[in-house]
């Protein structure tokens, strides 16, 4: 033990020392975009609005952008430091081209465009729009402090939601129960546009994730090793998933429809309208889906001395639910000067699920002869509701990237279970339970960023944060006793109130010198916790936490040649509190009366350090991405399973703070042009790990419970696209999962094969999509536990093959943008009507 806390201290030691040589070297991290504004003007530096203003970066083409002059000749947009060819176009003038160096956020001058001559022969009805031309985005790229994907290009997840969107993503696993992991890790953090948000539920794991249609996401950030700016929770790292909002002038949006087996319905839009001043938003819309699964084990029992075999239990699980989902999201943003704008949006959320499950029990002696046999049927609904509001202030002090961010967010979510279980020997009833389980979640979040720019290519950045959530679990479970009456049980009943404030700073600054750049910051967080129970015989219960930690982080780059060829090393400490639902000290259902979950109201954050040493190439046909990494965590949260007594074959998992675990690996990330026709974009992990630390509990144990092991394991996609033609295309992906061993458990290899294609149609208006997920049926999960006295076999699948078939239709939108309308000839030099803006 004492060498542990040896080693630990100088590992500490190590990290500590290494953020001060790296805070110390004054390097650069990455190039990073900025803001710039300009204006176009005629030879009499009259206003020429609507102007198409494109951005090629001779560098580089991904780096190109463009943007349309607002009624004001102006325009804003965000691009790379660099040189660029600019245009400019507009209706009634010439064509302009000229060379510009970009190198500070601010403002660019005017650009002046010159007068056609044949203006004055030219009628209204030969105006024809205006077309901007940029870069075509890539599926996956890197950026500053994070990698990017776009799922517009991903048609195997066309008209499902965003966990099959996630299950594509570089660097991300959803595994057949719906758990979401990065690099192997679970503890992954969710935000939506940039903060928590109560439209992926509270607790509510995958069904959060379901009910956000795939068409309603525009981008997902995956940030492997957040800054200090981002809050310190998920030590596995955030995934920030960016929705649709409007993308111009005037009404625009899309409508997508699917129908699927598994049955499944859904109908979403996503709809925008920007006049002036103005924009207005709403995204929404509702599905039907029906699901099925499978959970079998079979788990024998010995005497931890002799290893004699005792008995055998099996348990054979089949589940069907009928799930229904409606969202909605509305809001919009007004610019109440030209350098200050306020945002207002509200979120509703209603989720609705009715699960039956059959569950067959048997026991069998030491010689597998079997001595009884009992089937349960358990049916329960579940039923939730949720609300949010969102308001927000942005104002910039100039155009040199001088602004301060304000914005605030309430929640608010309902959830009503139901479970009915009867067990049965044959045609007896042997024994019944019944649930009614309510959950009520509040949170408030108020944030205020801070960004100062200083000099040409440093910035320096501040911000506080307040984090404020309870969580009332409110638990009635009965069971029937010999009689088979039915009455509550107190053990498994009662009121827990979770309250949780997390009050947070940080402080940043960045900066770029030739080819070598850094980013340091540091962030504190102070979270207190209260956690009240009372069983409804009366007996109460009362723990509170407090505790505060600092969290620096470190990123430096070197530009091999160029801003797109990079070498990138970055630190940082992250923190994992326990979820509330792991700290309710007592089962809280009863629904699978031989495996109960039970949380532990002592289990205490784990911390973890975060190195990564990465390489990003990023050329017009290609894209190579890989990444060292490092990982170690102290108090590692390890979940137990143990029998509920002696001799007893119930078992019950709780979770609890066990040792140190460490991790490693090569993630490596690429994309690539193979052909004008075939294009593949693979994600490949290689890790490693070692733990350490073990656990006892003399009521239950003879002997300790060790979690020493080590172990490597593999993860590969590869997706390949293919184009038949300007209007066909199709996919097919792979999904490789090695086995992988701990020292309580040890799963087996699985692999995945999916299939999708669309066709593009009404002259680009509507696309039609049809995918199959898991092609072979071959998504399960095998494993075998490992305990003081079982071990356990069990096979999962979540879901069985299922097909899709989307139709989308667009209106208003793309890249060709339509010219206003004018009330008056242009022959009459009228200036026309400005608030009529140009659709896009």
């Amino acid at each position: 033990m004492t060498n542990r806390i040896e080693i630990a201290s100088i590992i500490r030691k190590r990290t500590l020392g290494l953020v001060f040589v790296l805070g110390a070297a004054s390097l650069a991290f990455a190039q990073q975009k900025i803001n710039i504004t300009g204006k176009v003007v005629d030879k009499q530096n009259n206003t020429v609005p609507y102007a198409s203003v494109s951005f090629s970066n001779k560098a580089n083409k991904l780096f190109s952008d463009a943007a349309l002059s607002d009624e004001k000749g102006e325009y804003k947009l965000a691009l790379t430091p660099g040189n660029y060819d600019i245009t400019i176009e507009a209706i009634d003038f010439k064509k302009t081209t000229l060379n510009k160096q970009i190198s500070a956020a601010g403002n660019v001058g005017n650009f002046v465009v010159e007068e056609e001559n044949s203006r004055t022969n030219t009628k209204t009805q030969d105006i024809k729009g205006v077309v901007i031309t940029a870069a075509a985005q890539k599926p996956y790229r890197v950026e500053l402090d994070k990698k990017i994907y776009d799922p517009s290009t991903d048609i195997i997840s066309k008209g499902g939601n965003l966990q099959d969107v996630l299950a594509n993503v570089p660097s991300v696993s959803v595994e057949t129960d719906g758990t979401v992991s990065m690099r192997g890790n679970s503890n992954v953090r969710f935000l939506i546009n940039g903060k928590p948000s109560a439209l992926l539920g509270i607790d509510s794991g995958a069904n959060g994730l379901q009910s956000i249609p795939a068409d309603q996401i525009e981008r997902i950030e995956v940030i492997t090793n957040p800054s200090s700016k981002f809050e310190a929770s998920g030590t596995a790292g955030i995934l920030n998933i960016i929705l649709k909002k409007t993308k111009g002038m005037g009404f625009n949006g899309s409508v997508t429809g699917s129908l699927g087996y598994l049955p499944s319905t859904n109908l979403n839009a996503n709809l925008s309208w920007k006049r002036g001043n103005w924009t207005w938003f709403l995204n929404g819309g509702g599905g039907y889906r029906e699901s099925e699964g499978k959970n079998d084990s079979d788990t024998r029992f010995f005497d931890p001395l002799t290893l004699a075999t005792t008995s055998y239990f099996e348990q054979n699980s089949r589940n069907e639910s009928q799930n229904k989902n409606y969202n909605a999201t509305t809001g919009f943003t007004v610019d109440l000067s030209e350098k200050t704008s306020f945002n207002l949006s509200g979120m509703v959320r209603s989720y609705f699920s009715d699960r039956d499950n059959i569950v067959e029990n048997r026991e069998f002696d030491a010689f597998r002869n079997l001595e009884t046999f009992s089937q349960t049927s358990a049916l329960g609904t579940s039923d939730n509701l949720t609300l949010q509001g969102d308001i927000g202030l942005d104002h910039k002090f100039n155009d040199k990237g001088h602004n301060l961010y304000l914005s605030a967010s309430f929640q608010k979510s309902n959830n009503e279970s139901v479970e009915d279980s009867q067990e049965f020997d044959g045609s007896l009833f042997k024994y019944g339970s019944f649930g009614d389980n309510n959950t009520e979640n509040k949170a408030i979040i108020g944030k205020a960023d801070y960004e100062l720019p200083i000099g040409e290519a440093s910035k320096f950045e501040a911000g506080y944060r307040i984090d404020s959530n309870t969580n009332d679990y409110d638990f009635v479970n009965r069971e029937t006793d010999k009689n088979l009456n039915y009455g509550i049980v107190d053990a498994y009943s009662g009121n827990t109130v979770y309250k949780e404030t997390i009050n947070a700073a940080y402080l940043q600054f960045k900066s770029k010198i030739d080819k070598f750049g850094y980013q340091a910051g540091l962030r504190a967080e102070n979270s207190m916790i209260n956690i009240d129970y009372q069983s409804l015989s009366g007996n109460t219960s009362n723990k509170e936490k407090d505790y505060t930690g600092f969290f620096p982080s470190v990123f430096l780059s070197y530009d091999l040649g160029s801003s797109n060829n990079q070498l990138l090393l970055n630190y940082s400490r992250r923190i994992n509190r326990p979820r509330s639902w792991f700290m309710i000290p007592y089962p809280t259902s009863l629904a699978n009366r031989q495996n109960l979950f039970r949380g532990n109201e002592d289990l205490n954050p784990e911390y973890v350090n975060s190195f990564e040493l990465g390489y990003a190439i990023q050329k017009k046909k290609f894209t190579i991405n890989p990444t060292l990494y490092y990982r170690q965590t102290q108090d590692e949260t390890r979940f137990v399973v143990m029998s509920e007594s002696p001799g007893s074959n119930v078992l019950i998992t709780r979770p609890f703070n066990i040792g140190n675990d460490h991790q490693y690996g090569l993630d490596l990330n690429a994309t690539a042009d193979l052909f004008p026709w075939w294009k593949i974009m693979s994600s490949l992990d290689l890790f490693g790990y070692k733990s350490e630390g073990e656990f006892f509990n003399e009521e239950t144990m003879s002997k300790p419970l060790s979690f020493e092991g080590s172990g490597f394991s593999t993860r590969f996609r590869l997706t390949n696209s293919f184009k038949i033609d300007k209007t066909l295309g199709f996919q097919v992906q792979g999904f490789f999962r090695g086995g992988q061993k701990t020292a309580s458990s040890e799963s087996k290899p699985m692999y995945v094969l999916n299939f999708g294609a669309n066709k593009t149609i009404w002259k680009g208006k509507g696309t039609l999509a049809f995918n199959v997920q898991d092609i072979l049926g071959t998504r399960g999960r095998e494993t075998t536990s490992f305990g003081n006295n079982f071990e356990k076999e069990s096979f999962m699948r979540w879901s069985p093959r299922t097909f899709n078939l989307s139709l989308t239709y667009r209106f208003k939108q793309g890249e060709k943008i339509d010219a206003p309308k004018r009330k008056k000839d242009i022959n009459n030099n009228g200036s026309g009507d400005d608030e009529q803006g140009p659709p896009m």
